[in-house]
């Protein structure tokens, strides 16, 4: 029998990091250290009592059964959150448990779109922006983030090419893979806009916990009527480093969260109970990890971004998020044969910039997740190689 797979399978290729990391295997296998920036897992261990948290309900057999549905205590947790981190008051309706903001904004377009439908999502981007919404069958249209207009969408513009067409847009400051934080004045004029162009808004907050410079990483439900046009997509992966439990929230807008909530009831049975009752420990427990982790971030980004300017590779400082981007050395057009180049000559593997969109091409994608030491042994590889000067050559 001939398997003929769904149409839709077409748009799919190996994902990059799989591709990054069977280059990676290669490279290892013959002896040579590899210094991997190329995916964003945290190096670093979730909190011990959350860790905790999760052994203790594991060693009870009830826990073990379906969860169906939160646990209040859950809700409650993510309410006192808001409330003391972003100053955002939730009700129960207004919050739900999703498996990581990535399978979240992969099923959501299901309830927000309809086939045809027009999505607005960014340009370079993180690829499940796109990804999610086509699986609903909606029409992707990617809006334009440059250097020249601080990474922010050109909101004029696009009232005038989707105002009352288009059903939903994807925000996410700050931006993976850019690393670039959002001011106030954006969502002041974001939220308004999209009210009267009738373009609900999701807003991926994955990173308002890692963010650098005295900068306060708010959450887009702090604004004023927000919660009429928006919500939003809330993660305890990169804050707490929780990444493979999988916990993640949806909160804000009542009608969308009781519709994906809905949605969700046909295809799951609930949170893994030790993974709920971790992620309370989370949300309840200190936050002194979190802040030091943030300024450990920080000092990686300075050494990171600072050592590549000083060897002739400019780097802009990031922003926010744990990522540093940059366009490719000069002399080089291709990023992705740079980057294959790059691992080959020094050990040294980051992710082409065109693997987030027509955008991000020319240029690459750092993960900050070596210590400090090693992005200097890095540095110093590169430095040898004199990859910066050969351009290719």
């Amino acid at each position: 029998m001939e398997i003929h797979p769904a149409q839709r399978m077409e748009a799919f290729e190996a994902g990059i990091f799989q591709v990054l990391d069977e280059k990676k295997k290669v490279y290892a296998a013959s002896g040579r250290k590899v210094y991997n920036f190329s995916v964003g897992t945290p190096d670093f261990q979730p909190p011990e009592h959350v860790m905790d948290a999760v052994a203790k309900a594991a060693a009870i057999p009830e826990n073990y059964k379906y969860a169906l549905s939160d646990l209040p205590q859950l809700t409650q947790a993510v309410i006192d959150r808001y409330q003391s981190r972003y100053g955002v008051t939730l009700s129960p309706e207004e919050i739900m448990s999703v498996y990581g903001s990535q399978e979240g904004i992969a099923h959501i377009g299901l309830t927000l779109a309809d086939p045809g439908d027009i999505v607005l999502v960014p340009d370079p981007g993180y690829p499940i922006f796109a990804i999610g919404p086509a699986l609903a069958g909606a029409k992707i249209e990617k809006y334009r983030l440059t250097r020249e207009n601080d990474y922010l969408p050109d909101l004029e513009d696009l009232g005038k090419r989707y105002g009352h067409r288009a059903k939903f847009m994807i925000v996410s400051y700050p931006l993976n893979p850019v690393g670039k934080a959002a001011p106030d004045s954006f969502y002041e004029k974001l939220i308004p806009w999209a009210a009267e162009n009738e373009i609900f808004l999701l807003h991926d907050n994955a990173y308002s916990d890692i963010i650098f410079d005295g900068r306060t990483g708010k959450s887009i439900l702090w604004f004023p009527g927000a919660k009429e046009v928006a919500a939003e997509f809330y993660s305890l992966s990169k804050s707490f480093n929780y990444t493979g439990a999988r916990m993640a929230f949806l909160v804000g807008n009542r009608t969308v969260v009781q519709n994906f909530k809905k949605l969700r009831s046909q295809i799951d049975y609930g949170t893994f109970l030790p993974v709920q009752y971790g992620a309370i420990a989370a949300l309840t427990g200190p936050d002194h990890m979190v802040k030091e982790q943030c300024r450990e971030y920080e000092r990686r980004r300075n050494a990171l971004c600072d050592g590549f300017t000083k060897l002739g590779w400019p780097f802009e400082r990031s922003q926010g998020t744990m990522f540093a981007w940059a366009k490719i050395p000069e002399g080089f057009s291709d990023d992705v044969k740079f980057v294959m180049e790059l691992l080959e000559k020094t050990g040294v593997l980051c992710t082409p910039g065109s693997s987030f969109g027509e955008l991000g091409k020319g240029h690459v994608r750092f993960a900050l997740v070596l210590p400090v030491t090693e992005i200097e042994e890095a540095l110093e590889c590169v430095k040898k190689s004199g990859i910066l000067s050969a351009g290719g050559m």
